[in-house]
């Protein structure tokens, strides 16, 4: 793989726009290139200059000085320079410049100044960041270590210096940003303390201890409540072993990430050095010129590669995480501060292939069956329509979404959407698209089974008197898949099963919940699955009540079915508005009251909708058709104007000015695709039928090409999500601190 490709995968997605822009640096070599191969051509007396070099920045450090006679044996100068914010500034003067490609020389090293001093800048103002956040973990550190003193269960001895901070003097000494909690409380600890010295470690412990407060970070209804009511939500230390575990645990994850954090800020210098490295080398051999030298010892001087409070602080971090969260045990504690990557795994490609083939069989199979029995013109059609069709539907509906996401995944990770971020994905447990397209295709596989097996045994003259087990078929793969939903045990993707369910509950329980971006994404989801939440209400009514035993349908005729058949469509966008309405209230976020506008206009559409279609009178016609409409214009406009940032006046081609698929009629394709598929719902206001096909697969129609417009919807509405964080440069989460400091105190020490 060439560089400039090596360098874009590598990469932090959400800090792309503070890397060195290799690529137009590139685009301006060719252009010197071309001014010399051009020259060449005209004079064939000019000889090539040769003494080129293969030289690497990145091996060889210089430090030594030149004299004004080794200058002439080169070809620039760079001056460095104090600009009006404090910051450094490199110029880059080229001292014998020739007439060949002179406009585009000058040209290159004025882009790759302002972009070195751009790399630059951003790496220190994030090594800022970073030791600030030491500190705040120093203090935390003193907390913990109070707390296990003041239980009695020291992990080990303990002085003031066992904590994040590094070397004072290697960050700011006169600043004396890196001080611990009882330094600035004004106790010295003498070497006693460390050596076992109880009394005085006491003492400390109780200094730390009155100082702070135990957040309650695990948000709840109640704790909602109490944010309502304006009551605290800080408890008063417990000093419990069940609070100790508790505490350790959360440090332990804020350790991870701040770890986390160091290795892509020196990977990002590390490439970014290498980088330049690569371009000078490059500009060495195209202008047949000796400056990639001196332009390399100007970046081995500079903050960006001659700074060392990274790696003082990771070597640190991994001291403090390996003694007080790995017993003191090196190997357990490095894996699990390193990152875990997934693997592809052959058997997940073979398995996904194997129940690809064999979906593709049952559904050959199936229509062979139905031809050969000609099932269709069965007597029984109408009835098994009306009764098994609406229980396996809830399959397809399922499998088709899940099919859907698995290409989202794949589009997002080729257009390097940042997806584990955004949902928040624990790291290294985020599936790939070949995880979700086996599982989706292992129970398209389990479901298309139930349905021949179910055909067979209705069909069949030896088992056709069995008609209550045959009935239950459906009933036991739904009750396959709910048990493996709950399996507390490490089988099927454990960690994604559990947050799917928690963020499930989240959604159910809106608004008790702070919302995050996988619960409102969820819940939109959910608004494209109504069918299949109106099949599960069928599954409960019809197995429920009996019914299944005479294979007979009283449901519909039934007041409390109807009834929840209103409000089982209603549930996710009630939980949608819900969620606008609490994101409101916190975020003062006016437009998040005009998402929730949306909802509730669509909820009126849905209600009106389904009347209409159980009353079938003139004014729940019209009424349904208003509302549809206004439900179907709003949703789309905002759909393609705010989830998807499209249709922009600044942008000449009314997109966003960053687009991620290089392709933009793949984005007017994608609207206007939008719009009719969000047509397709008017259908059972429009009550357009079909002769040849039946009003239960009429239905199923219409769900999934919702549950296909959800899919397209999903990558765009990512995809501009990821270009939000990157215009912020947001490529960390925010990881909740188990002690807060009360900082009055702080202030008056």
């Amino acid at each position: 793989m060439k560089f400039g490709k090596e360098y874009v995968s590598q990469m932090i997605p959400e800090w792309q726009q503070a890397y060195m822009d290799y690529a137009c640096l590139k685009t301006i070599l060719r252009e010197i290139q071309t001014s010399h191969e051009r020259s060449e051509r005209q004079d064939v007396v000019k000889h090539k200059l040769s003494g080129r070099r293969n030289f690497s920045g990145l091996t060889k450090r210089y430090s030594r000085t030149f004299s004004s006679r080794e200058l002439e044996n080169h070809d620039i100068l760079v001056h460095e320079t104090i600009g009006d914010d404090g910051f450094e500034k490199y110029e880059t003067t080229i001292l014998k410049v020739a007439e060949v490609g002179r406009e585009s020389e000058l040209v290159f090293f004025k882009t790759l100044d302002l972009e070195f001093d751009k790399v630059n800048r951003f790496y220190r103002s994030k090594v800022e960041e970073l030791v600030k956040e030491a500190v705040v973990l120093n203090r935390q550190m003193d907390a913990l270590i109070a707390f296990r003193i003041k239980l009695d269960q020291p992990s080990s001895s303990w002085s003031c210096s066992e904590t994040v901070s590094v070397d004072i003097n290697a960050l700011d000494s006169k600043e004396q940003k890196g001080k611990t909690l009882a330094e600035e409380m004004g106790i010295k600890v003498e070497e006693n303390v460390s050596n076992g010295g109880d009394s005085t470690k006491e003492t400390v412990a109780l200094s730390v201890l009155d100082r702070i407060r135990l957040n309650k970070n695990q948000e709840n209804p109640l704790s909602t409540i109490r944010n309502v009511l304006k009551l605290s939500n800080k408890e008063d230390l417990k000093f419990t072993r069940e609070n100790l575990k508790k505490i350790e645990e959360r440090l332990k994850y804020v350790f991870i990430e701040f770890y986390r954090k160091l290795r892509h800020l020196k990977n990002y210098s590390f490439l970014n050095t290498l980088a330049i490295s690569k371009i000078m080398k490059k500009y060495d051999k195209i202008a047949s010129r000796n400056a990639a030298k001196l332009y390399m010892e100007m970046v081995d001087k500079s903050y960006l590669t001659s700074s060392d409070e990274i790696n003082k602080l990771m070597l640190r971090v991994e001291s403090i995480f390996v003694e007080h969260f790995a017993s003191s045990n090196r190997s357990k504690g490095m894996n699990l501060l390193r990152p875990k990557v997934m693997k592809e795994k052959h058997r997940i490609t073979f398995s996904s292939g194997f129940f690809v083939g064999c979906t593709v069989s049952l559904v050959i199979a199936l229509g062979l069956f139905i031809h050969a029995r000609n099932i269709m013109g069965a007597a029984g059609q109408k009835l098994y329509m009306e009764t098994m069709f609406p229980l396996y539907s809830l399959f397809a509906f399922v499998v088709l979404h899940m099919i859907m996401y698995a290409s989202n995944i794949y589009f997002w990770k080729r257009y390097r959407v940042n997806y584990p971020f955004i949902f928040e994905f624990k790291e290294g447990t985020e599936l790939g698209y070949g995880h979700v397209l086996l599982l989706s295709f292992g129970l398209s596989t389990l479901a298309l089974s139930a349905v021949l097996v179910n055909l067979d045994m209705e069909m069949d003259p030896s088992t056709n008197n069995y008609k209550t087990i045959t009935e239950l078929v459906p009933l036991f793969v739904v009750a396959v898949v709910i048990a493996i939903s709950v399996c507390p045990f490490n089988i099927f993707y454990r960690s994604s099963r559990f947050f799917f369910l928690m963020v499930l509950f989240r959604c159910i329980s809106a608004p008790f919940y702070k919302v995050n971006l996988a619960d409102f994404f969820l819940a939109d989801q959910l608004t494209s699955q109504v069918q299949a939440l109106r099949s599960l209400e069928f599954y409960i009514c019809y197995y429920g009540w009996g019914d299944f035993k005479q294979r007979q349908s009283t449901c519909k005729s039934s007041d409390v079915y109807s009834t929840f058949y209103f409000i089982v469509a209603v549930i996710p966008y009630w939980s949608r508005f819900l969620q606008c309405a609490r994101r409101l209230i916190e975020e003062k976020d006016l437009s998040q009251g005009f998402n929730g506008l949306k909802y509730l206009l669509t909820i009126v559409a849905v209600c009106l909708r389904t009347a209409f279609s159980i009353n079938r009178g003139n004014n729940w016609k019209l009424a349904a058709w208003v509302f549809s409409g206004l439900a179907t214009f709003y949703g789309t406009y905002w759909d393609i104007v705010y989830d998807w940032g499209l249709l922009h006046r600044p942008s000449k081609s009314w997109l966003r000015e960053k687009l991620l698929v290089p392709h933009k009629s793949v984005y007017y394709v994608a609207m206007v695709l939008n719009v009719v598929l969000r047509m397709a719902w008017l259908q059972t206001v429009l009550d357009f039928n079909i002769s040849f096909l039946h009003r239960e697969t009429m239905i199923a129609l219409i769900a999934i090409l919702e549950i296909i417009r959800r899919g397209i919807w999903n990558f765009f509405r990512l995809e501009n999500e990821h270009l939000n964080n990157v215009g912020k440069f947001r490529a960390f989460k925010s990881v909740p601190l188990p002690f807060n400091y009360n900082e009055e105190e702080d202030r008056d020490i």
